[in-house]
C-alpha cells in the first residue's frame, strides 16, 4: 500500500475536523458564549481537538481493515466537540442553530475554495499538476461528506442540532430526549444504506459547477 496518499488523507481530514470545530467555537463566541475560549479550544493545534474514538480509533480501524484486503482505506473520522454552553448565548434557541450550522458551512468554504483552485490550475500538467488534482479532489470529497453527514437531521449531529432550534419547544424537547441513540442510528445508516453517497454526489458536482462558472465570468 503506498503510504504518501494515506498521510495526505490523514492531514485533510484532521484540518477540515479541526477547521469544523473551531467554526462551532468562534461562532459561539460571537454569540456570547466564551467557554470554548477558555477551555483553550479557540486553536487549530489539532491535539487540543483529539478525540480518542473518533480521532483516533475509528480511523485505526479503518485502516487496519482496508490493510488487510490490501485497497486504500477510506478516511473517515471527527474532533472532539467544542463546548458550548447554550445558557450563556445571548439568543439560546436561535444561535444555537447559527452555532450549529458554523461546522458544516466551513466544511462547504474548504470545499468550494478546492474545487475554485482545481479550475484555476487546470492547465498544470506533470507531477505537479496531479498532486494538484489529488489534493483538491481529497479536500472536496473530504469537507463535503462531512458537511452533509453533520447536516442529517439526527442528534448529536449539527442537523439535528438546528432541527431542536427550529422545532416549537415541547416538540424539541421530546426529540432531544432521543439523543442517546442518535449515534446508533448514524452508524446503522451509515453501514447499512447509500445515504451519505447519495446525498454527497450531487453536492460535490455543484461545488464544482459553480466554481467553474466563477472562473469563465473572471476571464471574460
Amino acid at each position: 500500500m503506498d503510504f504518501l496518499p494515506l498521510v495526505v488523507d490523514l492531514a485533510i481530514l484532521a484540518a477540515a475536523v479541526v477547521l469544523h470545530e473551531v467554526g462551532h467555537g468562534v461562532v459561539a463566541y460571537r454569540c456570547g458564549d466564551p467557554t470554548a475560549a477558555e477551555r483553550g479550544r479557540l486553536t487549530l493545534n489539532p491535539l487540543r481537538h483529539v478525540d480518542p474514538v473518533g480521532t483516533l480509533l475509528v480511523p485505526a480501524l479503518l485502516f487496519t481493515s482496508a490493510w488487510t484486503v490490501g485497497v486504500r482505506p477510506m478516511m473517515f473520522g471527527w474532533a472532539k466537540p467544542v463546548p458550548v454552553d447554550f445558557r450563556r448565548l445571548r439568543h439560546p434557541r436561535r444561535d444555537m442553530a447559527l452555532v450549529a450550522i458554523a461546522g458544516p458551512a466551513v466544511n462547504f468554504v474548504l470545499a468550494a475554495l478546492a474545487a475554485l483552485a482545481l479550475r484555476i490550475t487546470a492547465g498544470v500538467d506533470g507531477t505537479l499538476g496531479a498532486t494538484i488534482r489529488f489534493t483538491g479532489g481529497t479536500v472536496i470529497g473530504t469537507n463535503c461528506v462531512l458537511g452533509v453527514l453533520n447536516l442529517l437531521p439526527i442528534l448529536p449531529l449539527d442537523g439535528g442540532r438546528i432541527l431542536v432550534a427550529a422545532l416549537p419547544w415541547r416538540l424539541a424537547r421530546s426529540y432531544a430526549r432521543l439523543e442517546p441513540m442518535g449515534l446508533v442510528l448514524v452508524v446503522l445508516l451509515l453501514s447499512q444504506t447509500s445515504i451519505l453517497s447519495t446525498l454527497v454526489r450531487p453536492v460535490i458536482h455543484a461545488f464544482v459547477s459553480a466554481a467553474s462558472s466563477s472562473v469563465a465570468r473572471s476571464r471574460r
